[in-house]
């Protein structure tokens, strides 16, 4: 892989060689965090906790990124493949719900070679932007039970504005269906806890409300009831300096907003999935990236 194609922004840097791609890192996983995490929809964290490994960098690059600290590339212990498989049996043995792998899409080739013939005995879960290739999938397919990514942008425009990516639309909605194609309908088991599927998240963004509608369209006119689930999110949490360029992303969603939305999600007939009130917001829901679970290993 001399030249990296891995992700839609196909720069064809030689990370194995060290140079940065896109993504802003190296080709060996880099990561800031691996512990219990208690943050993500109840059918992932539970009452153990997902064994949630962040990744730092990342391949899409949003101006609004909650994880800005990390999503830079700067952070972060870098893991060889044997290091990473020592920390997702840690996590495990733990007593962990799944593993949490965060934005690894730009490491998929390295996770991918630490989840082969490692047998974890509980899912795995891969929480990504959905600005993935189809092809980069296809490396995970029988590895991760558990898809869980964004469908940020239905519209070209605010893509383009806030992540750089007016192809994001469809690269997402190709990644989504690759997804599904590999796990089908989604399967929970009895304590509630998602074993295998898909979960689609979307966080609304202030002053882009048409951009939420249409994402909740294009998953009702795509998938039929019980076969993903889909979590619209409104706790969005401006991050210092955002609103300096972007002012409609200064402030918290609205709750008349995020309410209408919520029932235009019913209207839909989305029946299965989440909704998070904008009360859930604020930089203290965000974890400290200072190598834990990581530092000793």
């Amino acid at each position: 892989m001399s030249a990296c194609l891995d992700c839609p922004r196909r720069c064809g840097a030689d990370r194995e060689s060290g140079v940065l791609g896109a993504c802003r890192s190296p080709y060996l996983p880099r990561a800031a965090r691996a512990a219990a995490h208690y943050g993500e929809e109840p059918c992932i964290s539970g009452t153990r906790g997902s064994g949630a490994i962040f990744f730092t960098g990342c391949s899409l690059g949003c101006a609004y990124c909650q994880n800005a600290a990390i999503s830079g590339g700067e952070n972060g212990v870098e893991l060889s493949v044997e290091r990473l498989r020592e920390v997702m049996l840690r996590l495990r043995d733990s007593g962990v719900h799944n593993i949490n792998l965060i934005t690894g899409s730009h490491f998929v080739r390295p996770i991918a070679e630490a989840l082969s013939g490692l047998d974890l005995g509980i899912p795995v879960v891969w929480n990504s932007s959905g600005y993935e290739t189809v092809e980069s999938l296809r490396l995970l397919e029988g590895l991760v039970q558990v898809y869980m990514p964004d469908y940020k942008y239905a519209l070209p425009h605010p893509a383009a504005k806030y992540s750089r990516a007016p192809d994001y639309p469809e690269v997402a909605a190709a990644a989504i269906r690759e997804m599904y194609r590999q796990t089908g309908d989604f399967k929970m088991d009895g304590d509630g806890l998602l074993c295998s599927g898909v979960l689609i998240r979307h966080l609304i963004l202030p002053g882009n409300i048409e951009n939420s509608l249409r994402v909740i369209d294009w998953v009702a006119e795509e998938f039929l009831p019980g076969q993903v689930l889909f979590s619209l999110m409104s706790q969005y949490t401006p991050m210092p300096g955002v609103g300096e360029r972007f002012p409609e992303l200064s402030s918290a969603v609205d709750a008349a907003s995020a309410q209408m939305l919520y029932e235009y999600l019913l209207d839909a007939g989305i029946e299965d999935g989440y909704y998070q009130e904008p009360d859930a917001s604020g930089e203290d829901a965000i974890p400290d990236f200072d190598g834990t679970g990581l530092v000793s290993c």
